[in-house]
Order: C-alpha cells, then structure tokens, then sequence
C-alpha cells in the first residue's frame, strides 16, 4: 500500500512549507533517509528526507507550490502500484510544528551524552545507522526528529557538527552544561505577572550608555594591520558574551513561570534578510578569540542571507546583539528575542563634542540599550551588565583575558 509523504516541521514557528525543487522525479527509487524535495521554511532553505523506501509514485505539490505542515505532498510505495484519487492536501488536524532536537549536550569536548528517552525503542534509518558506525558515534545518544523520534540523516549530521564546533582553546569553558531550573520566588511571580499585565507578552524595560569607542576602532585597526578582519561589531559581540559570564544571573531565560539559568554564552547576531530578520548563534562566544569570532560571523551571516542556516545555528542562544549603525542610525531600542531575556542594539560610531576633564573633545561615542525582560531580569541587573560592556569596549585589552 502506498505510503503517503508529509510536509515536515523543520523549525518549531513553521506552520507551511514551499517545494522549492523535487531531488527524485516519479518512478524514481527512494531510499529511506535519502533527500527528496528542497523545502523553503520561514528561516531556512533545508532538505526533506524520505522515512520510507520504495518507488515516488506521485508529487501532490508541485515545486513553487506550499503546503501545510502536515499535509500529504507525495506518495512512496511499490514500483507499478496505483494511487487511487489523492485526499485534500491539508490534513484534518496538522500536527503543531514540533521543535528540532538541540544538538547533543556534551560533558567534555567531544562526548556526547544521552537525551533519548529511557526504555524507547530505538529507530533509525539505515542511512543513519550506516552515517553512524562511520563515525564512530552511539545513537542511543542522539533523539531523532523524524517520525516517532526515528533517527535519520539530519540527526547525524547536526550531532557530527556540534562536537568540532566546540574546542576552541578553553575547554573548561566550553563544556556544553545543562540549563538549571531556577523556581520564581514569590515576589518574582508577582513581578512577572504584574509586568505582563502592563506590557502584554514580554515586559521589556531600557537602559542605555554611550559608549567612547577611539581604543576599540584602534584595537580593530591594529587587528587589520595583521591581516585579520575584525569589525566593531565583532568586537560587541565578543562584549556582550565577557559582560555575561561575568554577570550570569543575565544569562536565563523565562519559562513556564521560572527562571532557566543557562549554562553556557551563546551569542545572537540578528540579520537581516530578504524578507525578514534571523540570529544566528555564536557558541560558547565568551571563550573565543575575536579572530574566531570574526570568521565563524562572517560564515553564519553569508549562510543566513542565502537561508543555509540549519535550525540549531538560529534557535536558543543567551542574548542577541543588533546592530543598525551600518545604516546611519544613532541609537534604538530592540525588541527581545525570545526565549532570551535580554538584547542589545548598537547604533554607528561616530564622532561628538564630550566632556573630559572639564574640558569639552570629540570622541568617536557609540549608543548601547540594553532592553530586558522585566519577569527575570531587574534594572539594577541590567545597569551592571550594561556598565560592563562598556568598560570592556572602552579597555578593549580586557577582551583578551
């Protein structure tokens, strides 16, 4: 009997998916874990894999048309057998968009540590079981966002991509630790909820610096003398990730009423793209070189604007940095990224008439707001933060530490 192919979730906020291209044509043979069709989703462009073997019998939605999430878009089966009359391409009930697994948590570089469910049977593909035992990986470790959590392709390949992403110099820094639930204590439920009926969805509040930027321009210009092409934003985000490990009761986010304490800096660069905004992710950002930093930017930010991000290079993350100085803006407040709980926009570097030592000068000043999520996050926490990054962009040496 023809098995029908469904519309994937490929990232938690998708609810449709665009055909972009179809990798096999009817009557083709299909693996199962093998790529078949090229699917735009809100964030990305990713590949959808087939969880069957057989023959494509027959593509319901042709390339350029979309389709719901859930929806039966293609038919797998035996080579010769007929599909009778397909059903209406929405199914009756689609199935909510269900978040792609992270990758693997890791005790130390290189280990990863089992998420699977106890007691669940194991499924795979072939695909993945053969991706695996090449390297060398254990896939009770890994939990699988296909069908009834079956392990395929894209599961290997974002388990194999999280380990080399993670040894940089530090590795007592970057030992990937689990977030702590932190339980609201009395007063910070009512905060929360007493901010939530004054601003509904997330109380955001501000706090902005200005910030002398003359030792950082020098530190960025220093670095392209040697040939390395740092940027000022590089330079903030390397900032804001120091700023937060030196300031972790910032580093939470706020669900289902408590605070979650994140165990590890990773940074959000919001980009912006053809039809919206995206943050990719800088891990383990606080224990990078801003030469690290700088390239693994530069890569995240060209795989963004052509929508190649996979999903765990954009989801989670401490805190975003936006930047709009490239577009002559001054300062501005940003909005929160949830689940983050925190944010902060930078405007252009350029230079004002200050006061220093009573005497009136022109600095190269740099507007910073800090907007924070009021459920988790009190001002007096956000000023120190803010107070921070400040310091380190004006003593950039401190960068190096």
């Amino acid at each position: 009997m023809a098995t029908p192919v469904q519309m994937p979730a490929l990232s938690p906020t998708m609810t449709e998916g665009k055909i972009l291209r179809w990798l096999k044509k009817e009557g083709e043979q299909v693996s199962s874990g093998q790529p078949v069709a090229e699917v735009e989703t809100d964030k990305a462009n990713l590949e959808m894999e087939a969880y069957e073997e057989g023959t494509l019998l027959r593509i319901l939605v042709k390339e350029g048309e979309s389709a719901p999430v859930g929806a039966t878009i293609a038919y797998i089966g035996e080579k010769g057998e007929k599909v009778e009359a397909p059903p209406p391409r929405a199914p009756e009930a689609a199935p909510k968009p269900a978040a792609p697994p992270a990758p693997p948590a890791m005790k130390k570089p290189g280990e990863v540590v089992p998420i699977r469910q106890v007691g669940r049977k194991l499924h795979a593909s072939p695909l993945a079981r053969k991706m695996a035992a090449e390297r060398g990986m254990d896939l009770e470790a890994l939990a699988g966002s296909g069908p009834s959590g079956r392990i395929i392709k894209r599961d290997i390949e974002r388990a194999a991509a999280a380990v080399p992403a993670r040894l940089p110099p530090l590795p007592a820094l970057l030992e990937r630790r689990a977030p702590e639930a932190v339980p609201l204590s009395s007063i910070r439920r009512i905060i929360a909820q007493r901010m939530t009926e004054s601003k509904p969805g997330v109380p955001h509040f501000y706090l902005t610096v200005e910030v002398e930027m003359d030792a950082a321009l020098k530190a960025r210009e220093e670095a392209q003398a040697l040939e390395a092409k740092v940027s000022i934003n590089d330079i903030v985000v390397k900032a804001a990730a120091m700023a937060l490990r030196r300031h972790p009761k910032l580093n939470v986010q706020y669900r289902a009423e408590q605070a979650l304490r994140l165990g590890n800096v990773d940074v959000g660069i919001a980009v912006a793209i053809e039809d919206g905004l995206i943050t990719p992710i800088i891990r383990d950002a606080d224990a990078k070189g801003l030469g690290a930093i700088a390239t693994e930017s530069r890569a995240l930010i060209e795989r963004a604007r052509r929508r190649a991000l996979r999903p765990e290079e954009y989801q989670g993350g401490s805190i975003t940095v936006s930047n709009l100085g490239m577009f002559g803006i001054d300062s501005f407040a940003a909005i929160i990224n949830p689940p983050q709980a925190a944010i902060l926009a930078v405007g252009q570097v350029a230079p004002k008439p200050v006061v220093r030592d009573g005497q009136v000068v022109v600095r190269q000043m740099m507007s910073a707001t800090l907007s924070g999520d009021h459920r988790v996050i009190d001002g007096a926490l956000g000023a120190e933060y803010l107070r921070e990054v400040r310091a380190l962009l004006e003593h950039p040496l401190r960068l190096l530490v």
